[in-house]
């Protein structure tokens, strides 16, 4: 049976200053950047109240209880979200197991808050705990699915437009999240942060597959198509927590400034569906890992970006795979499909090449990302210094960076390079030449920024540690003076991205032949599987 449960505000929490965010002013050529920065009979539970809240939602008291301490035991508790993103006022459903008694749920929106990060915005007084059934196979494609009752319907009225995570929490102690996106119901205007949910999915071992490998951990065995129907492994979250938080959390404190950010959430499946999603948009922003794209969603970027809108890259490895969506029992867009390799097995592979799952930049409808990102992903693993090469950018101002300034372990563990054997648009700077070995071949890692003729400004930070690097919060020896570098050169592209079509407030100064980029790769790229 199914329990009501009532929202609880928040309690207040001590007010940290916003001088923690750490960014310094700017002086920028770029435009004006000169600003200080430092569901089926359910019952629902939750308000039926609009939100309509005057005061600005980072100033409203964050809460530090949101952070998972104890995992559990395997399967001590988990669940999942019947919908990755819905619209302010729709109704989640969590699906939850649970061999404990009873567990509770409640609902966080990630942002600044005071430095804390998140604010509590639902809690439900505690519900029946079950184990639900077993997970299943479908043979063909190694697809791990569940069939799942739904645990509680939750109404999101009061839910303004964020990133969520969703804390289940066992009496038995164990805990994990269910991410989900309440979603903007209008781009224009702002600055658009993509989940990219795909990738999540692609990574997730739960039920023991992937993208990547089987139980064994052989490749030969790894799922064709991954579905949504499933937690996802480790605390629920990792994926999110650690190439996409980090930049939520700096644009959200932005958004306090006088002049601020406006900003709107989506995830890859909502641009996907939608071809006028980002009309209007000043900028998307994709973060920190962004393998897996649909045709759909390629179109729908590119199309913005021939409009003018602004794309900020803060990862490397991104548009790398093509995928397909396809429904489930619960819903659209609910199985990601990518044969990769095995691309002659997909069922379009004769009949629709533009849907087959291979790679974008190989057969048999060969699209490289460079086209869209201006560089190539070309290796795995890495760890090297980020090395500047074009310290008179724009998307320098108020680092006080000079040519050869380095930054160690900030290259990593993916890479991109600009690649003159693939399309490379122009104008483009190359921002930084990084020399680093890599399967122990020399090449460089580079980030670059090109401007369009329809407008737009393209940036990409060319590594995946970016965004790990914003708070210097993740590993990989990341400290010193890199943290305060990377918030800087982030809230200089957010900033001026803002304000519309960048290419003529913010030119790119084409440096391309005098970076001497080896045409072709060195280093066979890693994870081809």
């Amino acid at each position: 049976m199914l329990t009501r449960v009532v929202a609880r505000q928040t309690s207040r929490r001590a007010f940290l200053g916003l001088a923690a965010a750490g960014v310094a002013s700017a002086v920028s050529a770029c435009g004006s950047l000169a600003r200080s920065a430092g569901a089926g009979g359910l019952p629902v539970a939750a308000s039926a109240r609009a939100w309509r809240n005057p005061v600005p939602e980072n100033k409203l008291p964050g809460a530090s209880d949101w952070v998972i301490h104890t995992l559990g035991g395997a399967h001590e508790i988990e669940g999942y979200a019947g919908s990755a993103s819905l619209a302010q006022g729709e109704t989640l459903r969590l699906f939850v197991s649970t061999t404990a008694r009873g567990f509770t749920a409640t609902a966080y929106r990630l942002g600044w808050y005071q430095g804390l990060g998140a604010r509590e915005v639902w809690r439900s007084k505690t519900l029946r705990g079950g184990a639900q059934k077993a997970a299943t196979l479908t043979a063909a494609t190694n697809t791990v699915t569940t069939d799942w009752d739904p645990a509680v319907a939750v109404a999101t009225d009061d839910w303004p437009p964020g990133a969520y995570l969703v804390k289940l929490a066992a009496e038995t102690g164990g805990q994990r999240y269910v991410p989900v996106t309440v979603r903007s119901q209008s781009c224009a205007g702002k600055v658009v942060l993509k989940s990219c949910v795909q990738t999540w999915q692609a990574y997730n071992t739960w039920g023991g597959y992937d993208l990547y490998k089987g139980p064994n951990g052989a490749y030969a065995d790894r799922s064709y198509v991954v579905s949504l129907d499933r937690p996802y492994d480790t605390n629920g979250a990792n994926m999110f927590l650690t190439y996409e938080r980090n930049v939520i959390k700096l644009a959200e404190y932005l958004t306090l400034e006088r002049g601020g950010l406006d900003l709107a959430y989506v995830t890859s499946m909502d641009i996907a569906a939608d071809p006028g999603l980002l009309d209007g948009a000043s900028a998307l922003v994709s973060m920190g890992h962004d393998e897996y794209w649909t045709p759909q969603e390629r179109a729908n970027v590119t199309a913005a970006r021939d409009k003018g809108v602004n794309l900020a890259f803060f990862g490397a490895n991104a548009l790398f795979r093509r995928t397909r969506l396809q429904a489930s029992a619960l819903g659209d867009a609910r199985e990601v499909v990518c044969y990769k390799t095995a691309y002659t097995q997909d069922p379009a592979y004769g009949k629709d090449p533009t849907e087959v799952t291979s790679d974008w930049r190989d057969p048999p409808n060969s699209d490289p990302e460079s086209t869209l990102i201006g560089t190539i992903y070309e290796g795995y693993p890495v760890d090297a210094p980020f090395v500047v090469s074009s310290p008179s950018s724009w998307v320098y101002a108020g680092t006080g960076v000079s040519a050869g300034a380095s930054f160690p372990h900030l290259v990593g563990v993916e890479y991109d390079r600009v690649n003159p054997a693939y399309p490379v648009e122009r104008p483009i700077e190359v921002l930084s030449h990084s020399p680093l070995t890599c399967n122990g071949v020399a090449s460089y890692g580079d980030s670059a920024y090109y401007t369009h003729p329809g407008g737009a400004g393209v940036y990409n930070s060319g590594t995946m540690r970016w965004v790990e690097a914003i708070y210097g919060d993740q590993p990989h020896g990341i400290g010193g003076a890199t943290p305060a570098f990377v918030r800087q050169v982030t809230t200089n592209v957010l900033r001026a991205f803002s304000q519309g079509p960048a290419a003529d407030r913010c030119k790119a100064n084409d440096n391309l032949a005098a970076t001497h980029e080896e045409v072709g790769s060195p280093v066979a790229p890693g994870n081809l599987q």
